[in-house]
């Protein structure tokens, strides 16, 4: 299973928010670039990034960060945030992003979703991000009437590469993430699940280690140390793939089987 550190850029800042909300934002670093090596230097490898500013207002505000992590750092990289158009979607694979994480559009446009994942194989994950078990879109400010578990089985037929699914009321809270939610959606969904929201400690990281997961996404328990990184990674070296399978890798990196599916 991988171990995913987040970078989520605002103002090209590395910032992190309480429950997705701008009011609650702390500033961790002024040189996203340095903390995309540190993560590398400490054994991640991958890395997950969020243009908040691009979420909020509907395009990527911070490509121009992404790119200097891009030649920074020569592991995998996948990047969300505003990209809801294909020349966005153009512009991030041609600089060598690995994976594109598609949210808002996505729910409003699903023959969009199935154009890209047909275009560009093993490119396209789909970011579910649930509040009360309702997906939630634009950067988290709106909420709308489908669950999350319905459009992931809708998705299904498009074959992303996977879902990262967040628990907004977890996210950067540092209270543990939602166990019995994320465990419900894994059992529902027949795509590979990267569980993100509320990880707060070594504890959670090995408890979620033996859910079938292709990974979980770390970030403000990294920046504020309750989590050391290495340990981590560690820990999920160690352990088997959900509960009695060694986890599968990909040349890329991704664990899972080569058409995209848990194995």
């Amino acid at each position: 299973m991988l171990i995913i550190p987040a970078i989520d850029l605002k103002d090209g800042k590395c910032v992190r928010l309480s429950r997705g909300k701008k009011e609650y934002e702390t500033v961790f670093s002024d040189n996203p670039v340095q903390v995309a090596k540190t993560w590398k230097e400490q054994g991640a490898e991958y890395i997950h990034i969020v243009d908040l500013d691009g979420a909020f207002e509907g395009e990527p505000k911070n490509t121009y960060i992404i790119k200097q992590i891009r030649k920074s750092v020569d592991i995998p990289l996948q990047v969300g945030g505003g990209i809801r158009n294909k020349q966005v979607v153009n512009e991030l694979l041609d600089l060598g992003i690995d994976r594109l994480v598609i949210g808002t559009t996505a729910l409003d446009s699903p023959e969009w979703l199935f154009e890209l994942c047909s275009e560009f194989p093993g490119k396209i994950a789909v970011g579910i991000d649930a509040e009360k078990g309702k997906v939630a879109v634009k950067g988290w400010t709106s909420v709308s009437e489908c669950t999350a578990i319905d459009f992931a089985r809708e998705i299904e037929k498009a074959n992303p590469v996977a879902i990262i699914f967040t628990d907004i009321e977890k996210d950067g809270m540092l209270q543990g993430p939602g166990f019995s939610g994320i465990m419900d959606f894994t059992k529902n969904v027949n795509l590979p699940v990267i569980a993100s929201g509320g990880i707060s400690s070594i504890e959670d990281v090995k408890k979620l280690s033996l859910f079938p997961l292709e990974g979980m996404i770390i970030g403000k328990a990294l920046y504020t140390g309750d989590v050391l990184l290495s340990e981590a990674i560690k820990m999920c070296k160690s352990q088997t793939y959900g509960v009695h399978r060694p986890c599968p890798t990909r040349p890329n990196g991704i664990a899972g089987r080569a058409d995209g599916r848990r194995a």
